[in-house]
């Protein structure tokens, strides 16, 4: 395993609109490409990013980048091909929908080879729309959006506060000896499962804001529909995440739930005195929808 350098993960499913700027992006940054590799892990995709990603490859023979298929349906059976395929010593997770800022991979190297007991690290995942920015949203709905700005100074992640999917960087010891990704989770909430996992190993992940990712939102991921299955998938794959832990995990976490709907309706009052009663609104309707596929799943 090479030490002190970079495997860069993206797990990509039907994503052939996005992928090729992704790509671009880290072939483009101002870290020699002897100190990183780019894998590719086609979760069976059928439109067209596997040529896509071919002509990209043999376009950019200077880089090592590979396509590599899992035929496991899944984001965290993806995410743990990542970990077995890389063949150095940190890894990189960005989404196939993710533009890297120029510094963003040798900002992870200095950062990691500068703090050899942190475990992991994350940083800004900034949205970019393609249309506008939806009506509903507002800091409690930043998930639907995949929007992380915890300001310009580093912490030690808690809580909430931990590094989103679309941009996490653990070492891969660390992530081979939390034994990886749940595969139940195969949408949501495999970002927060690691995170606890490593926490318990090592607890030093941080916030580090000099890492920013561009998120590129289409039009289709802001429509109800989409943000009613955001919102499901975020309630039935917490309550997978939960199963086998301790038998008072599960009252705790519904307990929890009904709690932030109950809450989410303060908020809607807030948001309406402020006229901004859609705001409220769709944050009541995602804490009722991810209840009920808690409950229900």
């Amino acid at each position: 395993m090479n030490s002190s350098k970079i495997s860069v993960i993206i797990c990509t499913y039907n994503r052939d609109k996005f992928i090729l700027d992704a790509l671009t992006h880290l072939v483009n940054q101002d870290l020699s490409s002897s100190l990183f590799e780019i894998i590719i892990i086609n979760n069976n995709c059928s439109d067209n990013t596997e040529a896509i990603v071919n002509d990209f490859i043999s376009k950019n023979s200077d880089f090592a980048i590979r396509q590599v298929f899992e035929k496991r349906q899944g984001l965290s059976y993806a995410r743990n091909r990542g970990i077995k395929e890389a063949a150095n010593s940190i890894i990189c997770y960005i989404d196939d929908d993710g533009n890297a800022s120029s510094r963003y991979l040798s900002s992870i190297k200095k950062i990691m080879d500068e703090n050899p007991n942190w475990s992991g690290i994350g940083g800004k995942v900034i949205p970019i729309y393609e249309t506008k920015e939806p009506d509903w949203y507002n800091p409690f709905l930043r998930m639907m959006v995949t929007s992380i700005d915890f300001g310009n100074k580093r912490f030690k992640c808690y809580g909430k506060k931990y590094p989103a999917g679309c941009s996490m960087i653990y070492r891969k010891h660390i992530l081979e000896e939390a034994g990886g990704f749940n595969n139940d989770l195969k949408w949501r909430a495999d970002d927060k499962y690691i995170f606890h996992q490593v926490s318990k190993i090592n607890d030093n992940i941080y916030y580090t804001p000099e890492l920013e990712v561009k998120h590129r939102i289409d039009a289709d991921r802001t429509t109800d529909k989409n943000f009613d299955r955001l919102s499901g998938l975020l309630g039935s794959e917490e309550r997978l995440r939960i199963l086998g832990k301790k038998k008072w995990a599960y009252p705790i976490k519904i307990g929890e739930f009904v709690f932030k709907y109950f809450a989410s309706i303060l908020i809607a009052i807030y948001y309406g005195l402020k006229g901004q009663w859609i705001k409220g609104k769709y944050t009541i309707r995602f804490r009722r929808i991810a209840l009920q596929k808690f409950i229900n799943s």
